[in-house]
């Protein structure tokens, strides 16, 4: 037992926590289709202050999506996770899909990309300005190799008078796709500037209705549910639910007698080990221990993306650090100021307790560093 302390903060790091070595763990699920959502690793030297040009660590923002794909995971890349929108500007963003489709295709694993219209200005955009952005990433993604998802844009949000925009962008967008691809629903919780998308609720599902050949399912991310459940049990037979609650994955994932949301979520990244195990479980209709695995995951995740929750990737980025996957506190856009030291105190005493820190010595003595950079170590 290895003891940190601070100005009235004392915690003790379990001992080194067994992580299941990825070489063991089997091939892609069998029941469920899983993608975590992947940060990036910020490069530490270059001038990744807010406002400047994302400089990224590419062989530690790689290696993570290995680490990804060889405990059987899929990769959702360039989402909101990797800074999507908060600091990971589109040339930075371009050339992430295309390096990790690179990848995902060395090893075989599975690789879906964000498609958006960040790459205009902020402020006012007409929708013909914002259907032709579209378009441009859309091409981006497909020529990589990896399956699209259409995102929401906020410059839509602020564009759309009526639901009938919506369907005409994504009327568009969807004549254009010669494969299935994912819809993405991010909630005002995860973005505020998202609020009133698609005009009404209804209109996504309208979309849906009309394209369903071209969707193959839509990921929704609004911390609710039971409106995740109705709309899951309303969608056309062949488009699938993925789940984006972080709040809730367990029982959405497990699902019930009408069926189940699949899983893309950032805290994916986090946990992926034990929550590898938790879908080969359920894959051999192991539902206790399915849920034995995952009860411990969830007080982490609800802390994690506790409000405000677009912060959340400073705590993702964080545990990483504790965890080894990379080596300094660093952020696109220096957001890792975007979390309170006790925020992430306490993330780190729930990562602990979920078995999620691999080498104690490591993380106690990175804790420690940091408590003296931000005063909290005398």
């Amino acid at each position: 037992m290895i003891e940190f302390s601070g100005r009235g903060t004392k915690y003790r790091l379990g001992p080194a926590h067994q992580v299941e070595p990825a070489h063991q763990v089997g091939p892609v699920f069998q029941s469920r289709v899983a993608y975590a959502a992947a940060p990036v690793t910020a490069d530490p030297q270059a001038e990744n202050i807010p406002g400047a040009p994302a400089a990224l660590d590419w062989d530690t923002t790689l290696r993570f999506r290995h680490h990804l794909w060889s405990y059987g995971f899929g990769v959702a890349e360039a989402m909101d996770t990797a800074q999507r929108g908060a600091g990971l500007d589109y040339p930075a963003t371009r050339e992430l899909i295309r390096r990790s489709a690179v990848e995902a295709r060395s090893v075989g694993g599975a690789i879906v990309a964000g498609v958006g219209t960040d790459q205009l200005p902020p402020g006012p955009a007409t929708v013909d300005e914002i259907t032709k952005a579209y378009l441009e990433q859309l091409a981006d993604v497909r020529d990589a190799g990896a399956t699209p998802v259409l995102m929401c844009s906020r410059h839509l949000a602020a564009a759309a008078r009526h639901a009938d925009d919506y369907k005409h962008v994504y009327g568009e967008l969807l004549s254009q796709t010669d494969k299935p691809v994912l819809l993405h629903w991010l909630g005002e919780a995860f973005d505020p500037a998202l609020a009133g998308y698609w005009g009404s609720p209804g209109t996504v599902e309208e979309i849906i209705a009309e394209h369903r050949d071209r969707i193959a399912g839509i990921k929704i991310s609004l911390l609710d549910a039971d409106y995740e459940i109705a709309m899951r049990r309303r969608l056309p037979p062949g488009v699938a639910m993925y789940t984006g609650d972080d709040f809730n994955y367990p029982a959405l994932i497990l699902g019930d007698e009408h069926g189940h949301s699949e899983a893309l979520l950032g805290v994916l990244a986090v946990i992926a080990p034990p929550a590898a195990r938790a879908f080969r479980a359920l894959d051999a209709g192991d539902v206790a221990t399915y849920n034995t695995i995952m009860a411990p995951t969830l007080p982490l995740a609800r802390h994690l993306f506790a409000t405000p929750t677009y912060h959340y990737k400073t705590g993702i980025v964080f545990l990483n650090w504790l965890a080894g996957h990379q080596d300094h506190f660093t952020m696109v856009n220096g957001a890792q100021s975007g979390r309170s030291p006790r925020h992430l105190l306490e993330l780190m005493r729930l990562a602990d307790q979920a078995g999620l820190l691999p080498d104690a010595d490591m993380a106690t003595r990175r804790a420690n560093a940091w408590l003296t950079t931000i005063g909290l170590n005398r």
